[in-house]
């Protein structure tokens, strides 16, 4: 099955749907950076803005993938009902896209914030939009930590279908095909990674539990504390170079936030670690979107 891939990222939806069986017709991602690993790994240099693509410059596709933005949605749960709730938000790109091409389905990821914001009410403003093309609409929220990954990331999954197929979200996996935080660590990192003393001091001061086993991955909460756990808190794009510590010595490398959100050992990394850490933050559980992707492409196979 053909995809388009929209607010592409690093193409973590992607990988998880050709793992599924699809072919990639069309991608668009505006942040160069992101644009840079992009076409590093997937030798396709995505389109840029997705508000200067004419519906008609896309490929006829049958999946529509978008991990958008969460952003300008304050206002639209008091307007419901008006033909304009969607405008000036990303999401409106979407709607626009799908009412354009139509396509048999399309699969949406965003924070699992989304469905408590504005009370509740951006949530079905989106929920309502997207039945109003036609769709049969399943949303629910994941957690990565389920299919596989160390990694606590809780994420709204929202599938959309042109007929009213039998589809349900995948199960989690056994416990014993799950990684542990073990099987993604490096041995022997480089210097360059470790923290300064007065930080580890720091961090070691405020820890939480100080006979926590090792490994772990510790996060400072708003209040200061520092929590450890055997798998990592939810990669983030915006939080501070120290958000997470492994052992509260050092940051995780390139390899092995990659690792943390389920991409292949041979995803290249082409651009700093700044960048790398922005673009793993706002990328999203490999092996959880082709868990769904399995589903969508099986419940779409079987009404054909």
């Amino acid at each position: 099955m053909r995809i388009a891939d929209i607010f592409a990222g690093i193409g973590g939806i992607r990988l998880g749907f050709e793992a599924a069986g699809c072919e990639c017709v069309f991608s668009c991602e505006i942040d160069p950076s992101a644009r840079e690993t992009y076409a590093a790994n997937f030798r396709d240099i995505p389109a840029g803005d997705i508000r200067d693509v004419k519906s008609s410059d896309i490929p006829d596709f049958d999946i529509l993938l978008a991990g958008f933005p969460y952003q300008a949605f304050s206002v639209i749960g008091r307007r419901e009902g008006f033909a304009d709730t969607t405008r000036g938000t990303l999401f409106f790109e979407i709607e626009r896209i799908l009412r354009d091409k139509n396509p048999p389905a399309f699969m949406l990821e965003n924070v699992r914030n989304l469905t408590a914001h504005d009370k509740g009410r951006t949530f079905r403003v989106i929920m309502n939009h997207l039945e109003a093309l036609g769709y049969h609409v399943h949303a629910k929220i994941l957690n990565a930590l389920d299919f596989g990954l160390p990694q606590k990331r809780e994420r709204v999954i929202i599938a959309g279908f042109r007929e009213n197929v039998l589809f349900t979200f995948p199960s989690p996996v056994p416990e014993c095909e799950r990684k542990k935080l073990s099987d993604i660590l490096e041995p022997n990192p480089p210097e360059k990674y470790y923290v300064s003393e007065s930080i580890r001091s720091s961090r070691l001061a405020r820890l939480k539990d100080k006979n926590f086993p090792r490994p772990y991955i510790s996060h400072e909460n708003i209040a200061g504390t520092v929590t450890p756990h055997e798998w990592s808190a939810a990669l983030r794009a915006g939080a501070s170079a120290n958000y997470i510590l492994i052992n509260d010595e050092r940051r995780p490398t390139e390899r092995e936030m990659l690792r943390l959100m389920g991409f292949p050992e041979s995803f290249k990394v082409v651009v700093p670690y700044g960048k790398m850490r922005q673009q793993c933050g706002n990328s999203v559980a490999v092996p959880m979107i082709e868990a769904v992707a399995r589903e969508m492409v099986k419940a779409m196979r079987q009404a054909e």
